[in-house]
């Protein structure tokens, strides 16, 4: 495993051009999960605002996951053919007018349709930034930095955990009262990552291996050369089929984890919304430093050891995150499942690309991870109805994830070994 230190070290030896490339890739990723959570916190005043089930309101998790594969094809192709930065600024601004949109939603069929229009946009940032970002980073490291990488997810947890817990029904400070902004005043406030675009407009440039290739692809033209790339992609085509199954287990096993969590915590656990505001940013921790250990130890274990191991490790949580007695062994629980679940997710960015060829380095990952989505898009409506219906919230995530670490670790051990592949325009 590297040190604490080694870490610092990788990110300090990258160049200043590296460092902005890996900040935009990295903040784009922790902005769009920000917008994605705001919706999971906000499910149950939802529902109390248009005088409907919880359950409905997850039909919005459902549509976002559900479109989010048209989203990575679109943004992907885009990505491929007229590069990675000024389509990931595309992307992120149109999350961000999308997520300001549903803040003034006037019923919920009208919600349902911005998250769905939400899924596209979300579905495309993925792929392009780690694209982006893995062509420009050095191999050298690519787990340690694809740990850091995949936890700007669990870091736009936490801020949509601090945002709902402090603003939603506001706070008391030094006698002062602050009102809360309730659901449509988070949703205002996610709209402002449309601002990280004049941030890479200014200092983040071009994948080098996509402006190689794009070099290459005139070359070709010129001489009317016919491509290689359609043989590459027949050869591709098990592989990009292994990932789709491979990130279906990957999304039931973090959507699993994370997607009634809240929910059961207000309902069953009856817990105040600081209360969950604070459980929330203390798993979201707990989720970067899983990531960062395994990514890193990826490194030298490999990338199907680690996963399996993070997978497996969390079956022992289970009695303290879904059957503690308190906030505090429900939040231990919690801290430690998010460890184990993003600890696997941290290798998922350079697994990804590292087995994907350039000529849809944007699109396959993206793709794929998106893929996954969609067939696991009624995992929190799904869940939401069963617990419902048994009144038995526990068991619901129990049951869950028992059934897909076991599946995730059985899948990855089965997978192809590609750390440290060169990323060229080949």
């Amino acid at each position: 495993m590297l040190p604490p230190m080694s870490v610092f070290a990788q990110v300090q030896r990258l160049t200043p051009a590296q460092r902005h490339v890996f900040l935009a890739a990295f903040l784009g990723w922790t902005l769009d999960s920000l917008d994605f959570f705001l919706l999971i916190f906000c499910v149950r005043a939802i529902a109390s605002e248009f005088r409907t089930q919880p359950s409905a309101v997850m039909g919005a998790v459902f549509l976002t996951q559900a479109f989010r594969p048209v989203g990575a094809l679109l943004f992907g192709m885009l990505a491929d053919r007229y590069g990675r930065r000024p389509v990931l600024m595309a992307n992120i601004i149109g999350f961000s007018i999308i997520e300001l949109a549903c803040a003034f939603a006037p019923s919920l069929h009208v919600l349902l349709a911005l998250r769905a229009l939400f899924g596209i946009a979300m579905g495309g940032e993925w792929g392009v930034g780690a694209a982006l970002a893995f062509e420009t980073l050095p191999a050298d490291g690519r787990g340690t930095f694809s740990g850091i990488l995949q936890e700007g997810y669990a870091v736009g947890s936490i801020l949509a955990s601090a945002a709902f817990g402090l603003l939603f029904a506001g706070f008391h400070w030094h006698g002062v009262s602050i009102p809360g902004i309730g659901w449509r005043g988070l949703f205002i406030l996610g709209a402002t990552p449309a601002l990280l675009a004049f941030y890479m407009q200014a200092r983040v440039a071009e994948s080098p291996v996509w402006l190689a290739g794009a070099r290459k692809r005139m070359a070709r033209a010129a001489v009317d050369a016919r491509p290689a790339w359609p043989q590459q992609l027949a050869h591709f085509l098990p592989t990009f089929l292994f990932l789709v199954v491979l990130m279906t287990a990957f999304m039931s096993f973090s959507h699993g984890t994370q997607d009634v969590y809240p929910t059961f915590l207000a309902v069953q656990a009856k817990l105040s919304p600081e209360t969950i505001g604070l459980i929330g940013v203390l798993y979201g921790i707990g989720s970067i430093a899983g990531g960062i250990v395994f990514g890193a130890l990826s490194e030298t274990w490999g990338r199907r050891r680690a996963i399996v191991t993070a997978a497996l490790l969390a079956i022992p949580v289970i009695p303290l995150y879904a059957y503690g007695h308190s906030a505090v062994t429900l939040g231990v629980g919690a801290v430690l499942m998010q460890f184990m679940v993003q600890g696997a997710w941290g290798v998922v960015p350079a697994y990804l690309t590292e087995l994907s060829p350039a000529p849809v380095r944007a699109t396959a990952p993206g793709l794929a991870y998106q893929l996954g989505a969609l067939i696991t898009s009624w995992n929190g409506k799904g869940q939401a109805l069963a617990a419902e219906r048994w009144g038995n919230y526990p068991a619901v995530l129990a049951i869950t994830v028992a059934v897909v670490a076991l599946t995730l670790a059985g899948l990855a051990a089965l997978g192809r070994e590609a750390r440290g592949s060169e990323m060229t325009e080949a």
